[in-house]
């Protein structure tokens, strides 16, 4: 009697684990490309937790499909760029950005927020110029004619 209980309980985890591993995993083949364009503008009253699950999300989206399957974009503007200030300070912060450009996510900045908020790019944690784009809403609205859905979350 011990004996079939340990092996019917040793089965039960091994299909348990199996069924983890295999509900994670998309069969091969089963998202086509995708090109996506994520909007921050921040998510009050507590931005740090937002783009900590934010980054988050965009790393599975990533994993999901496949880095050379996703093209991703991420427009900041309004408190969104609030993304870049906290990341100078923030190593956690820092290094999901640096882990999500690695894999091809390009951040776009909004001039017209830089100008509102008299911000010098080159105080944001790792903008460059060619990541500032004229109008962060106009960019949303560019992306989706070139074909990107658009997510907020």
């Amino acid at each position: 009697m011990k004996r079939s209980f340990k092996t019917l309980l040793v089965a039960a985890m091994t299909l348990l684990a199996w069924s983890a591993t295999t509900v994670n995993a998309a069969p091969a083949g089963y998202y086509t490309d995708q090109k996506v364009v994520y909007h921050n503008n921040g998510g009050a009253p507590d931005n740090a937790t937002y783009f900590k699950r934010m980054l988050n999300s965009i790393n599975n989206h990533v994993e999901a499909v496949g880095k050379d399957h996703v093209e991703i974009r991420v427009v900041d503007h309004g408190a969104g760029v609030d993304l870049f200030q906290m990341a100078q300070s923030d190593r956690d912060l820092a290094k999901q950005i640096d882990a999500l450009r690695e894999k091809g996510v390009r951040f776009l900045v909004c001039a017209n927020t830089l100008r509102e908020r008299k911000l010098d790019w080159h105080q944001l944690y790792g903008v460059k110029e060619d990541d500032i784009v004229p109008s962060g809403v106009a960019e949303l609205a560019r992306l989706q004619q070139m074909g990107f859905v658009y997510i907020h979350l």
